[in-house]
């Protein structure tokens, strides 16, 4: 997947995130999610999206942030991502999505080396707008099948 400079930005809780848009395939609004039994807790289920079974996965969990209810905001990222030379497809729920930006290579920060409470192969950039602090996701890490 091509690297972009538009960037999708969401909320989970009440930080931002953002994803490069080149792994961006859809944005749904949440439909019944189908438990999958005996699976990591931060698998929410799957869904059938046109025909395909979606894994639905729930960052809150990946990152340990505590678990928000579904409102009216709350949505399904759809998105798609290498693994083992594969293309997959993995629904993200998100709290809500923001918009989508467009950032100049120059304007994105390495991620902090210390003092992040997220694992630092899961934040490939910090992004700085309007006085805010946005972490862009390296989406390959976390949503990575391996799970």
């Amino acid at each position: 997947m091509e690297k972009l400079s538009s960037y999708l930005t969401f909320k989970l809780g009440n930080e931002k995130f953002a994803a490069n848009i080149g792994h961006v395939l859809h944005i749904l609004g949440v439909p019944q999610i189908t438990p999958l039994p005996n699976s990591p807790s931060h698998i929410k289920g799957a869904i059938n999206l046109r025909g395909k079974v979606l894994t639905i996965i729930d960052p809150h969990e990946k990152f340990h942030m505590e678990k928000q209810a579904l409102t009216k905001n709350s949505c399904i990222i759809v998105l798609e991502l290498l693994s083992e030379g594969d293309r997959i497809e993995i629904g993200a729920l998100v709290d809500s999505v923001d918009q989508v930006i467009d950032i100049e290579a120059s304007n994105l920060l390495p991620p902090p080396d210390l003092g992040t409470r997220y694992k630092s192969d899961f934040i490939e950039n910090i992004i700085q707008l309007n006085n805010e602090f946005i972490l862009v996701l390296n989406i390959e890490s976390v949503f990575a099948p391996n799970f």
